[in-house]
This record gives structure tokens, C-alpha cells and sequence, in this order.
């Protein structure tokens, strides 16, 4: 049996499209795009979906906001902190690993 030079068709594994090859250049001569799936069986789960990912977005929107509100009083409090570790430490050079030996 030779190769036949009518064309055949093909269903992608991954996406489910219909490819059609021509197989004396072995290249797609057609392409029929699989049906979308339906991410939602009904317009009321869409909407729910919708709302949820919109107040999800909100409250990480109020989060960065409080963040960034309370940013001066944590940065003020850190460095009051590294102050104070300052004047506790021993006067002279810190010592080294290398000074050690």
C-alpha cells in the first residue's frame, strides 16, 4: 500500500481541535477549533463567581492600603529598635571571625 495524496484528519490530544495534514508535505491544511468548554453551567453561578473574585480583589486591596498606612509607625519602630541595640553595645570595634584567631 502507497501513501494515499487525500488528505486526513486529526484530533489533538491537548485541545481537543480537529487538524487536517496533507501527507505528501506533511503539513495542516485545515484547522477546526474545539468547542469551548462552559466554565459555568448558568449566567447565576457566573455572576457569583464574579462578585466573589471582586470582593477577594477588594479585600486585598484594603490589606496593602492598611500596609502601607501603618508603613512610617513599623519603619519608626524598627529603626527606635536598632537605636537602642546601638547604645547597649560594647564601645570599641565589634569584633571579627578572623580576629578570633
Amino acid at each position: 500500500m502507497g501513501i494515499s495524496d487525500e488528505a486526513f484528519e486529526v484530533t489533538c490530544p491537548d485541545c481537543g481541535a480537529m487538524l487536517k495534514v496533507d501527507p505528501v508535505t506533511r503539513a495542516i491544511i485545515g484547522h477546526t477549533p474545539a468547542p469551548r468548554k462552559r466554565m459555568f453551567e448558568d449566567l447565576e453561578t457566573a455572576a457569583k463567581a464574579m462578585r466573589e473574585q471582586d470582593e477577594r480583589k477588594e479585600s486585598i486591596f484594603r490589606q496593602s492600603v492598611d500596609a502601607e498606612r501603618n508603613k512610617e509607625d513599623l519603619l519608626e519602630k524598627k529603626f527606635a529598635e536598632a537605636l537602642r541595640k546601638a547604645k547597649d553595645a560594647p564601645k570599641g570595634r565589634p569584633l571579627r571571625d578572623f580576629d578570633l584567631d
